[in-house]
């Protein structure tokens, strides 16, 4: 017996440490090969077809695709290094028995609790696996960038994904124009490489319109990638402002993190499994007896921080809960 507990950390030692910094740094490398090669395509681009076209007097081309690459690359640059929602994890005193329910726009939601976070997400708050992270307002992790798309950088990526159309576009454009200009000319370093940088501007381009297109439909229709169409039953969202004012990107957030007579928060004391926590109608009614239990205190620095939701859920949990709309003052 001796030896065999001996010999077991030398058996599980050369499997464990290997494993633990591939799912971290895999990724993290493939990020930082995406800017890499942006940067390298770039500098050929600029080198060879863009310099002879503005050593020819057409300084248009420079001048336009300038910006845009420089738009681009901050606009790449800040998504990956952005913080896409991040509510940190919660206090020991919550626990995954009480059920909370909150409204949103007369529409009910089950606050669900979070195994990994150990607290109540709230709506449109998901865990995400690869970050191991919740975020709020999540919808969806790019691998392009190695972060999660949510509230606080959602703008950063449509507007990578708009600067990215706007500038392979251009690429593509200059590079053709620049083979049209020397089709007469003998073959030359400039026109490989115009070659070279023209074929992954177009094969780029159309995926990225078409992704930017989807993300404009969604977000004008206030959907979520990660939610899937018919989330919502009976085709009411509940998150839905109308086109303009999902364009905003902080009104959705905005209604759920002021206190309204549409919100309402109570502690049900039911298994989380219950069907009936998920259903509006058992919700006490004028003639029920039945009241909303009051939500227990975090302590200081243990709720979980963030913005919008998470803001207003921490402020409902410090304080007394909402009276439902039929038992308001008249």
């Amino acid at each position: 017996m001796p030896p065999l507990k001996d010999t077991m950390p030398l058996v599980k030692e050369p499997h464990i440490p290997p494993r633990a910094p591939l799912p971290w740094i895999l990724p993290s490398l493939f990020a930082a090969f995406n800017v890499v090669m942006l940067v390298v395509f770039s500098a050929l681009f600029f080198a060879f077809p863009c310099r002879w076209l503005a050593q020819n007097g057409e300084w248009a081309f420079p001048t336009i695709t300038g910006p845009l690459f420089v738009l681009t690359f901050l606009s790449l640059i800040s998504l990956n290094f952005s913080d896409p929602g991040i509510l940190h994890q919660g206090s020991n005193e919550q626990g995954p028995m009480t059920v909370h329910m909150v409204w949103v726009n007369h529409r009910a939601f089950r606050l669900q609790w979070c195994q990994k976070c150990c607290f109540h997400r709230p709506p449109r708050t998901y865990h995400c696996p690869l970050c191991n992270i919740c975020v709020e307002d999540f919808d969806h992790h790019c691998k392009w960038v190695n972060n999660c798309i949510g509230h606080r950088n959602f703008r950063f990526f449509m507007l990578l994904v708009l600067s990215l159309c706007l500038y392979s576009g251009a690429v593509l454009v200059t590079c053709l124009i620049f083979l049209l200009r020397t089709t007469q000319q003998p073959l030359s370093i400039d026109k490989v490489i115009a070659i070279v940088v023209a074929v992954p501007a177009a094969g780029f381009l159309v995926p990225l319109f078409l992704l930017l297109l989807i993300q404009a439909t969604s977000v004008s229709a206030a959907e979520r990638s990660c939610e899937g169409k018919g989330r919502y039953l009976r085709g009411y969202n509940p998150f839905d402002h109308g086109c303009a004012s999902n364009w905003y990107m902080a009104k959705a957030v905005l209604l759920q993190r002021v206190v309204e007579p549409d919100w309402v928060l109570m502690q049900n004391l039911h298994s989380p499994t219950c069907p009936a926590a998920l259903c509006p109608s058992v919700l006490p009614g004028p003639g029920s007896g039945h009241q909303p239990q009051p939500l227990a205190r975090h302590k200081p620095g243990n709720a979980p921080p963030g913005s919008g939701e998470a803001a207003a859920l921490q402020e409902l949990h410090a304080g007394p809960v909402l009276p439902l709309p039929w038992e308001a003052p008249r």
